[in-house]
């Protein structure tokens, strides 16, 4: 995570001088470090310190006072209703860019000159902030090559990377956003991220799945996640695996929102294969409309099963059969053939990836 014995250090200080309770959180409201309790604490403190972070209910009403934009201390008043005691809000501000946030719970002897006397610790955490997030945006660039299928891009950063990860490794693609924004930046020590599309993670193994759940609920999207790598020089064939998992994510519901690569079975086949060889297997289905596709489908989801199938598609079994007979007749294929039931099966799948990739 954040340099967080520095940022203790200054809230310690903080707290101390000032004497009230002090957190101090990044501008995603996680909390990042906190000082020892000076008088009474309300409900946000105590959740800020269990949860590591605030609630939406709570963020919303302490950014209407504009703290997102303030360049100084910014006065918040008390609400019965949230069981918010009143507070001091200050800005982490460096070169005009709000990295965090100090939070000061005030019962009325924080005053401006007090305040003031305080501003260059205040100074201090957002300078300590403002390099992490350069380090971050930096290494982003190092891991953009570290995950190129070029040998000598990745040979080049890997001596780069190697600092701060360490196998084994886990690459994980996420679907960027056009309405919501991650916090990259907010991520523990030793997770690489790289904005792009899709967006890219590298973890280490024993936290993947955490940070492909966080992610993916952060953009609302889908994400994939590559297979673990032992060292970090591998770590573009987990990158590889991760981005076909994506796809799969999104085109297959069963395996949304996060697919594991592991996971796939016969539809990892499915992710390698390019346009060319899957509107060939698409090919087989063509001639089915999207109802006659729809009903062969779960009818060869289910194993040719044709009652669960007629009640997943909610049907009468007799219609179930008549859509089949149908299916037959337009592929020129027979159902009661393993080879042709098979070349059915892939065509189907085949097609949800040419269709919603042209899309």
């Amino acid at each position: 995570m954040h340099n967080s014995g520095d940022l203790q250090e200054i809230v310690d200080e903080l707290a101390a001088r000032l004497g009230a309770s002090t957190t101090l959180e990044d501008r995603s409201f996680r909390l990042l470090a906190y000082g020892a309790q000076h008088g009474d604490i309300d409900t946000v403190r105590q959740e800020s310190i269990l949860r590591r972070r605030a609630t939406g209910e709570v963020r919303d009403y302490f950014e209407r006072y504009g703290i997102a934009r303030a360049s100084g201390p910014v006065r918040i008043p008390a609400d019965d209703e949230l069981k918010v005691l009143a507070r001091v809000c200050w800005p982490l501000r460096h070169a005009d860019v709000t990295y965090g946030y100090v939070w000061l719970l005030d019962s009325g002897e924080l005053t401006d000159e007090r305040l003031r006397a305080a501003a260059p610790l205040v100074a201090r955490a957002a300078a300590a902030l403002a390099q992490e997030a350069r380090s971050r945006q930096d290494l982003g660039r190092e891991l953009r090559a570290l995950l190129s299928a070029d040998p000598e891009e990745r040979a080049d950063a890997a001596a780069e990377v190697a600092v701060e990860v360490s196998g084994p490794v886990t690459a994980i693609a996420v679907r960027e956003s056009a309405e919501r924004l991650a916090a990259l930046w907010a991520l523990p020590r030793g997770v690489l991220a790289r904005p792009g599309s899709p967006v890219a993670l590298l973890s280490p193994a024993h936290l993947a799945d955490e940070v492909a759940q966080a992610m993916q609920s952060a953009y609302g999207t889908a994400a994939g996640v590559g297979g673990p790598r032992s060292d970090p020089a591998d770590a573009w064939l987990s990158w590889r695996e991760a981005r076909q998992a994506l796809r799969i994510a999104e085109h297959f519901p069963q395996h949304a929102p996060v697919a594991h690569w592991q996971d796939l079975g016969v539809h990892r086949l499915l992710a390698r294969l390019g346009q060319g060889d899957l509107r060939e297997l698409a090919a087989e289905t063509a001639a089915l409309d999207t109802e006659l596709a729809q009903t062969l489908e779960v009818y060869l989801d289910q194993g040719g099963h044709a009652q669960k199938a007629a009640t997943e598609l909610g049907i009468h079994r007799q219609t179930l059969y008549y859509r089949l007979g149908k299916a037959e007749r337009l592929t020129h294929r027979d159902l009661a053939d393993g080879d042709d039931r098979l070349t059915l099966h892939l065509g189907l799948k085949a097609a949800r990836l040419v269709t919603r990739d042209a899309r």
